[in-house]
């Protein structure tokens, strides 16, 4: 894990956290990412150990991809840039001065309303670092040239009505690079709002990420969208089942999820196991208790149900042999007042006298 150097502008030798932060950039963030960002004010402030992706990771009891995640939300936002090797490993970390961004107001709010990398209840797996830095921006004779394609003029119309509103120049430019250099048919195109509009998320970024992620995974065709969206939202079905929930789950449960499926990569037979193990300890559906359950298995590198059979076996013994160390200790003869002095031994010769003795007094 390569090291990673950082620099600053605008951050004394002291952990401050800028007011502008506090009210116009961590209301709308998840709580991870600002996390993150608190932890490099304090990297920055000095006394640090040495910075890698790795140990913000352990350090915010977090993956190494929710950290990626978070930076990336942040570079998005101008907060910080990043520096990236041949590998794409980031190698650097700059703090933007924060009252410089502040300048950028009109186009942070633009950004923080299309920002939604958060897990959500789709199958997607926001890969930052495969993501261009950049996308082509399309010139307005381009533009006019693809807009009179019929195909592309009827996604359009489409899409208007799926996010009910007129489109934007940026809805243009990311219809037109689905189109043109994702290769997604009109047809893919449509899927792809209308499904990331049922979830209730319009932004472009949220919409971009998905397609991405879609292309990644060689999904190419309408059909292959819908199998992969339902197959994910039968995890989410499986969960409902083993908790006896008759309800959607919530956001942070979506992620719980998610981080089960995407992040531990368990099966769902695995994933209702800890759910039937949690319901039978906690008599209720505990999300928390699940994670930490599946969490342990994952470090344990249980990847299927006789791993886990293993590891109850390997449990079960080191109970016994605790339990028989408790039995030694309680049954070990303890010191007290009535055993404390050294005890005499009496030999044949001793008990005759004794038996002379008692007989001389009766007489």
């Amino acid at each position: 894990m390569n090291r990673i150097s950082l620099h600053a502008e605008g951050i004394s030798d002291v952990t401050i956290i800028p007011n502008t932060f506090i009210d116009q950039f961590m209301p709308s963030a998840n709580g991870s990412y600002v996390k993150v960002y608190l932890y490099l004010l304090r990297c920055f402030a000095g006394n640090c150990p040495e910075v890698t992706i790795s140990s913000i990771a352990d350090r915010l009891e977090n993956t190494e991809k929710d950290i990626i995640r978070a930076l990336a939300y942040w570079e998005k936002l101008n907060l910080l840039t990043l520096a990236r090797n041949s590998q794409k490993d980031i190698i650097a970390i700059n703090l933007v001065d924060i009252n410089g961004a502040q300048n950028n107001a009109d186009i942070n709010a633009d950004i923080t309303a299309d920002l939604d990398t958060e897990l959500d209840e789709i199958a997607v797996s926001i890969h930052t670092e495969t993501k261009p830095a950049t996308r082509q921006s399309y010139s307005a004779e381009k533009i006019a040239q693809l807009t009179n394609n019929d195909e592309i003029k009827w996604a359009m119309h489409i899409v208007e009505i799926y996010l009910d509103r007129p489109l934007k120049p940026m809805d243009l430019q990311l219809i037109l690079y689905l189109y043109e250099e994702l290769h997604f048919s009109a047809e893919l195109i449509m899927y792809l709002y209308e499904y990331c509009v049922s979830k209730g998320k319009k932004n472009a970024s949220y919409i971009e990420a998905v397609a991405l992620t879609w292309a990644e995974e060689g999904i190419d065709t309408e059909a292959k969208a819908k199998e992969a969206t339902s197959t994910y939202n039968e995890h989410f079905n499986i969960v409902n089942k083993a908790f006896g929930l008759n309800r959607a789950p919530g956001q942070i449960e979506r992620q719980y999820i998610t981080k089960w499926v995407e992040v531990f990569g368990f099966s769902d037979d695995i994933i209702t196991e800890a759910c039937n193990r949690t319901i039978l300890r906690t008599q209720k559906p505990d999300f928390k208790y699940t994670d930490k359950i599946l969490e342990t298995w994952y470090k344990k590198n249980a990847k299927s149900m006789a791993d886990i059979t293993k590891l109850d076996e390997e449990f079960s013994k080191a109970s016994k042999n605790i339990d028989m160390n408790k039995v030694t200790t309680m049954i070990k003869p303890t010191q007290n007042k009535f055993n404390q002095f050294p005890q005499r031994t009496y030999s044949a010769q001793d008990y005759a006298d004794l038996e002379r003795k008692l007989m001389n007094k009766g007489l």
